[in-house]
């Protein structure tokens, strides 16, 4: 296990300065591709998105986080949808296991993705026995535009007697009581509906969510973030997410890349990850993204008359870096941005 000085901003900080956390928990994502392209997505997932993981750059990853963060490592696997590619899924689970590693913690799923009862049964008996702690199904007004809820409620009734009640988790279980019937719905009473949705339940507008939701709530004037930087989110995460491809996302700002494990083992890159030395991380660090607005603009950026928050903020100038080809090396892959 590491510790804080190991990493190389830590080490040139002060006692009282603010620290790098270390990263305890990765969230490995099996694939981008999904059933559902959810307009709340942090990412651009949907049925015609890509990208398989393999077991190599899974277990590459999961033993970095090890070395990192000791027996405290937690590792769950999301995606798009991982039931997707159960097969993939199972492999990585299964080797994980052999190798002694820290059990999977969770497994995210949207409920949507299974043939049989039968089938499903027996799926969820052998994660349980390759070490899964929880099953978590992600419903909400969102999902239910695409997925069914009746089928989701059996899911959830099948896991539940396979792995336990306390072991299956629903965000939001509100939902499956009294879903809101958006499939049904015109267009403008979906929007209704999902202002109240956001309303109850914040949500993080990156990704399609920047492009989809945002403008339904955009309140505050680019003016109004000024002064509000990134270090909590740079420093406090504690974890981050690896894509398909290998690309390591500090926590959840997606679409921001630190290093690739096919490359660097990610306890490497905690090791030498500097948030105040590169000039992208730097102007983030010290003035978040009204600072990166400054540099967008002499590029040609129009800053919009409203955002809903700071990260639409960001991922709207982070879109104009994308399309661009600015930064190329830190903002991708075209799995966040696509159109």
């Amino acid at each position: 296990m590491l510790q804080l000085q190991d990493n190389l901003f830590n080490a040139r900080q002060s006692r009282h300065q603010p620290k790098l956390k270390l990263w305890r928990y990765a969230g490995l994502m099996l694939t981008y591709r999904c059933p559902a392209a959810c307009r709340f997505c942090y990412y651009c997932c949907g049925p015609e998105a890509g990208g398989l993981m393999s077991v190599d750059t899974a277990i590459r990853s999961w033993e970095g986080l090890v070395r990192i963060a000791g027996a405290d490592a937690k590792v769950h696997m999301t995606g798009g949808e991982p039931f997707l590619y159960f097969d993939r899924l199972a492999d990585i689970c299964q080797q994980a296991h052999r190798l002694g590693l820290t059990p999977v913690d969770s497994i995210e799923t949207n409920a949507g993705v299974w043939n049989s009862p039968t089938e499903l049964k027996d799926q969820l008996r052998m994660l349980d026995h390759f070490g899964l702690n929880r099953l978590k199904v992600s419903w909400d007004a969102f999902h239910e535009e695409y997925i069914d809820v009746d089928r989701v409620r059996e899911f959830v009734s099948i896991a539940q007697n396979v792995l336990g009640p306390r072991r299956v988790l629903v965000r939001w279980a509100r939902y499956l009581d009294a879903p809101t019937g958006i499939r049904q719905q015109e267009e403008n009473q979906k929007e209704s509906t999902l202002l109240a949705a956001l309303a109850a339940d914040s949500c993080r507008f990156t990704g399609r969510a920047a492009e989809k939701l945002a403008p339904l709530a955009a309140r505050s004037e680019p003016c109004d973030f000024r002064g509000r930087h990134c270090q909590n989110a740079l420093l406090g995460s504690k974890g981050v997410h690896i894509d398909p491809y290998g690309n390591v996302f500090n926590g959840q700002c997606s679409g921001m890349v630190v290093g690739n494990v096919e490359r660097t083992p990610l306890d490497v890159l905690w090791k030498t990850f500097e948030p105040d030395r590169v000039e992208f991380w730097r102007t983030l660090y010290h003035d978040g993204p009204f600072g990166l607005a400054a540099s967008a603009e002499q590029e040609g950026f129009r800053v919009r008359d409203r955002y809903a928050s700071k990260c639409h903020f960001c991922t709207d100038i982070r879109r104009f870096f994308f399309d661009n080809k600015i930064y190329s090396t830190i903002i991708a892959p075209y799995d966040c941005y696509g159109h």
